[in-house]
């Protein structure tokens, strides 16, 4: 029986920017969504409205001999510029196809923030709860140590975590949370999710479409001056690591991973972040 990519699971407004019991928190990114799946090969990359997205970044089929067979995933692509999110940079790239996509590839890569897995090894994982399936996706990175374009999304069950998350990490162009329940499965074209932007995202749903190519999409915003803001932005110049082995409280293999927030913080789900090294 012939595996189909199901439609995305998608996420209503939040009321608050509180963690309940019962539910994580991931990264909010500020890139374009995109889904993929590999069979025998053969790699399908496609945005949330059926766009095909392949030819536009070809580092990522490069990178898709490091998954698994009949393998799905759900993420964020996004790129890098001078240790902040740079939509601007995406966008352009999408215009691109052939000897220029491969140009712009080496001069401004992608990386595909994967979130989500949706079906590991041919088995079909949606109807797994959350808990299970960020378990699978963990073990996935650590298993396959998995390099770019390939990075992990953060994900914490930790109000503290979460609180910053919408502070000082805003600065260097994170859009905010999305939670998600822990027993929840993946749902197609559902609003199953709850998603809350940070502060200085809040009220800016045109800025996508406007502005000089190449321009980072929060230049307007003028120069960060809060101190923490400002190593936070530093430490975001190489934000991807991969993971370490590690456990959680429910004894099943996770792993941890170094992000872009304060230096020195982990995150992992089912415990509170903890300390370790700092980026190097």
């Amino acid at each position: 029986m012939t595996w189909t990519l199901p439609e995305p699971m998608l996420a209503a407004l939040a009321p608050d920017s509180a963690l309940a019991p019962g539910w994580a928190a991931e990264m909010k990114w500020d890139g374009w969504r995109a889904l993929l799946s590999l069979d025998a090969g053969h790699l399908v990359l496609r945005s949330r409205r059926g766009t095909n997205l392949l030819p536009s970044f070809p580092e990522v089929g490069s990178g898709a001999a490091q998954l698994p067979d009949a393998t799905s995933l759900d993420g964020e692509l996004v790129v890098w510029e001078g240790g902040r999110l740079a939509f601007e940079r995406l966008q352009g790239r999408l215009q691109r196809r052939g000897a220029g996509a491969v140009r712009l590839a080496a001069e401004w890569p992608v990386h595909f923030v994967a979130f989500d897995v949706l079906r590991l090894a041919g088995t079909d994982t949606t109807g797994w709860p959350y808990r299970r399936r960020r378990a699978a996706l963990e073990h996935l990175f650590v298993e396959r140590r998995l390099t770019a374009p390939w990075a992990l999304c953060p994900s914490t069950t930790d109000p503290a975590t979460v609180r910053e998350w919408l502070t000082s990490w805003t600065a260097v162009g994170f859009e905010g949370v999305v939670f998600k329940r822990l027993e929840g499965g993946y749902e197609p074209s559902v609003r199953g999710w709850r998603k809350l932007q940070g502060a200085r995202h809040r009220g800016r749903r045109g800025r996508r479409v406007h502005g000089p190519a190449g321009r980072s999409p929060h230049a307007a915003a003028g120069p960060v001056r809060h101190r923490r803001a400002t190593a936070v932005r530093r430490a975001a110049a190489r934000p991807f690591r991969r993971p370490r082995a590690g456990r959680s409280p429910d004894s099943s293999p996770r792993p941890e991973m170094t992000t872009p927030g304060r230096a020195g913080r982990s995150v992992r789900v089912g415990a509170r972040a903890r300390a370790c090294a700092s980026p190097s």
